[in-house]
């Protein structure tokens, strides 16, 4: 047996022996990405006083993650389909890796936004090979449990990544919560050079770059416009990437609809199916990731735990994570992805509902209901949402189905920290100026106003000046936590309408379980109960 496997695994005669080994490397390389996004929510306060970050500096620097991370994963997957679906994973994960060394030992702002972009390309890699590569090793009748894992990974990372972060953060700066992805990305290169096969598409044509450079720019004006707009307004910058979003989405469409050989073939999103679980995996993330962003900012300024108190209150996130891709493994081959996906949404939306009870005395206890239910629908729901988007794909586009799957998702997170934390800040923002609004210097209001940190903040500086004093610290102090907990409360009441909108939609698209659909080319053998999918028309 060779160290290195060099058969590709379309020219395998059986399936690829060690495949669940090489299964563990796909999914380290997932944990490390989504990794890189949740640690930063416990290193931003530490971040914000080392380097004097803005609103908009913190912004970015967290976002500057994602704008290519989400814009690039349909034609960088189309890339890796072509050449090599190994050598793309092995080269995201070594990009990832040098914007991580450069993001931790830089100290000034812009570099540290640019290493996060960095990242993002790296990250925009390594998703899509990721599946692709699943996919391609896996028989039909393995693939959902291989799916599963994949997925169970992905809700792992929203805990393991403050933990790991948190822990850090006890005796280093934050810089070492970019460095920590380093010996992980270097872990997952050998592991992919000396346990995953090669694999590419064979027969797949020319690769539509034009189609790829529409998708680059639809996709990054609309994440850019809706992380810039309701943020920090809608001035010229957002408006003309909204219209730039928009005019390149109907071009990209005109185009792919004559293209002989399209990046995508948007009539996919007519088939219900891929529709109906393109739209669950982008509302579901929406909801629920915006939801865990500002549950952690409770948890660490108003409830005032560390970084590292806050990544061990996630673990039972994870741990429902892993329930519910246990549940679904068993009754999504029995009920369908309708039944399952739907009921996974419908319980989504009852964690953010719950949000909105969130007041000023509330505790760690009232967010783990929440928490709980987020982290079993995350399970339950996104396994088989994955798994018929990656089964609408030929083997020829496995990497542009990874790409949309992964696109989806990542546009999903985007939008709900973007949306639901312009919400967020707003109804914080109103509600301090109703309850302090004139009893504080003008600076000084407008800092307390920009964020809780930056109102926690301004309320530590009132106690240590003689003219304030205790007293009027507390004071403060009472209307920042109050004015957050409002904030939280209304926001999770708007996210919680949007997803169950979402829910209603998806269940309405999805297909029931009356007619059987054919299989892809490449699993034509007789299909077993578990290999067919059941679709109504």
């Amino acid at each position: 047996m060779p160290l290195f496997p060099n058969t590709p695994v379309e020219k395998m005669t059986e399936s690829y022996h060690r495949r669940w080994w090489a299964l563990l490397v796909l999914c380290l390389s997932l944990l490390i990405v989504v990794m890189a996004n949740t640690s930063l929510i416990v290193a931003a306060p530490d971040m914000t006083k080392d380097l004097g970050l803005s609103s908009s500096d913190l912004q970015w620097v967290i976002d500057g993650y994602t704008v290519p991370y989400a814009a690039l994963m349909l034609v960088l997957g189309a890339i890796g389909d072509k050449y090599s679906r190994r050598g793309a994973l092995v080269t995201g994960l070594l990009i990832f890796a040098g914007g991580s060394v450069m993001g931790g030992l830089v100290d000034e702002t812009n570099l540290v936004i640019t290493a996060r972009a960095i990242m993002g390309v790296g990250a925009a890699v390594v998703m899509p090979a990721t599946l692709s590569l699943l996919v391609a090793m896996f028989p039909r009748a393995e693939r959902a449990k291989a799916i599963t894992a994949w997925s169970a990974t992905s809700g792992l990372a929203i805990a393991a990544g403050p933990l790991a972060a948190g822990w850090l953060l006890e005796n280093h700066a934050w810089g070492s919560t970019f460095l920590m992805n380093v010996p992980l990305a270097v872990l997952g290169v050998v592991g992919a050079l000396l346990l995953v096969p090669p694999s590419k598409a064979e027969g797949m044509g020319r690769i539509d770059y034009v189609g790829g450079l529409l998708s680059i720019v639809s996709v990054g004006c609309l994440v850019y416009a809706t992380i810039e707009g309701p943020h920090f307004g809608w001035g010229v910058g957002p408006i003309t990437a909204a219209v730039v979003a928009g005019v390149g989405l109907l071009a990209f469409v005109a185009w792919e609809l004559r293209h002989p050989n399209p990046m995508l073939d948007v009539r996919k999103f007519t088939e219900r199916p891929f529709g109906g679980s393109m739209m669950a995996v982008l509302f579901f993330f929406f909801g629920t990731f915006g939801s865990i962003y500002y549950s952690t900012q409770f948890l660490q300024f108003v409830l005032g735990y560390d970084a590292l108190e806050t990544g061990i209150r996630l673990l039972p996130l994870a741990g429902a994570v892993f329930v519910g891709a246990a549940v679904t493994g068993r009754l999504a081959p029995k009920l369908g992805v309708k039944v399952v996906v739907g009921t996974g949404m419908v319980i989504g939306t009852a964690g953010v509902f719950l949000l909105t009870q969130i007041e000023t005395g509330s505790t760690y206890t009232d967010f783990l209901t929440p928490l709980l239910l987020l982290g079993f629908a995350i399970g339950l729901s996104l396994s088989p949402a994955t798994d018929t988007i990656m089964g609408s794909f030929a083997e020829s586009e496995l990497g542009v189905g990874g790409g949309a799957n992964d696109t989806a998702l990542e546009l999903g997170c985007a939008l709900g920290i973007a949306i639901l934390g312009s919400l967020l800040a707003t109804s914080y923002k109103d509600k301090l100026t109703d309850m302090v609004g004139g009893h504080l210097p003008a600076a000084a209001m407008d800092t307390a106003k920009d964020s809780v940190g930056g109102g926690i903040a301004v309320a530590e500086q009132v106690a240590k000046n003689p003219q304030g004093g205790a007293e009027q610290a507390q004071t403060l102090l009472g209307a920042v936590h109050e004015s957050f907990a409002h904030a939280i409360a209304h926001t999770s009441l708007i996210g919680g309408i949007i997803m169950a909108a979402g829910t209603l939609i998806v269940i309405a698209v999805l297909p029931g379980r009356k007619h059987t659909t054919t299989p892809n080319a490449e699993d034509a053998a007789p299909a077993t109960e578990e290999q067919t999918e059941t679709v109504d028309a």
